[in-house]
């Protein structure tokens, strides 16, 4: 089934693996159609900074070591979702209460949801995807040892410094990060399923080909 969406009014909400690619489409169909992309991480990052009442919420969490509960989150979220009507939610929800509180709030909003997109991917591909990024912490330049390694294992071409893996990209965490995912977030596709929102891409494709599935999911005349 194709769900049609007016692209000057896109609600879309991008689940999948961390790794499948979901962060880099966003980014193309922003550029493309000038929708905002609404990352949690973001907005949490910046309630804390800016010292709002529910930054300074979420910050006793986050200093406990805790999970920011989803009320606190949910919160954050409404004001970002009614400053305008396209966006793509990248990593929210990611529990399926998250998904009910969300769609108790665009009904609030009178903004439904268009499309709920799951970018696929094998979880053995995504490991190696994921673990084998290094970065240069001087210039945020990244390599891959498989899809493009630097000149000298360990050295940046063009610095000559030292490469370094961030802890959540090595290989066991990795694989935690993935179960996590199973665990919690996966239930979110039957969930949008469901409700006849879902349209599953196979993230592993070169990135020109998994846009053109994206449009074509969506409806796009021009894919």
């Amino acid at each position: 089934m194709t769900v049609p969406v007016a692209w000057h009014a896109m609600r879309l909400v991008f689940l999948g693996p961390p790794g499948a690619g979901k962060g880099t489409q966003a980014q193309i169909l922003v550029g493309r159609f000038g929708a905002r992309q609404i990352s949690t991480g973001d907005i949490l990052r910046r309630n804390v900074a800016d010292g709002t009442e529910l930054g300074k919420r979420a910050k006793a969490f986050m200093d406990a070591g805790a999970l920011v509960p989803d009320d606190v989150i949910v919160a954050m979220m409404e004001p970002e979702l009614g400053a305008g009507a396209a966006f793509i939610l990248d990593g929210f929800p990611r529990t399926v209460a998250q998904a009910e509180a969300l769609d108790a709030m665009l009904t609030r909003l009178a903004l439904p949801l268009g499309a709920a997109l799951q970018f696929d991917a094998d979880r053995e591909v995504l490991i190696e995807r994921l673990a084998g990024r290094w970065t240069n912490p001087r210039t945020g330049r990244t390599y891959h040892t498989l899809f493009n390694p630097p000149r000298v294992a360990g050295i940046d071409d063009e610095d000559g410094g030292p490469l370094v893996q961030r802890p959540d990209d090595a290989r066991d965490v990795v694989a935690q990060r993935l179960a996590t995912y199973d665990a919690k977030t996966k239930p979110l596709i039957d969930y949008y399923a469901r409700r006849g929102l879902l349209q599953r891409i196979d993230g592993l494709q070169p990135i020109e080909a998994v846009t053109a599935d994206v449009l074509r999911a969506l409806g796009d005349r021009a894919a």
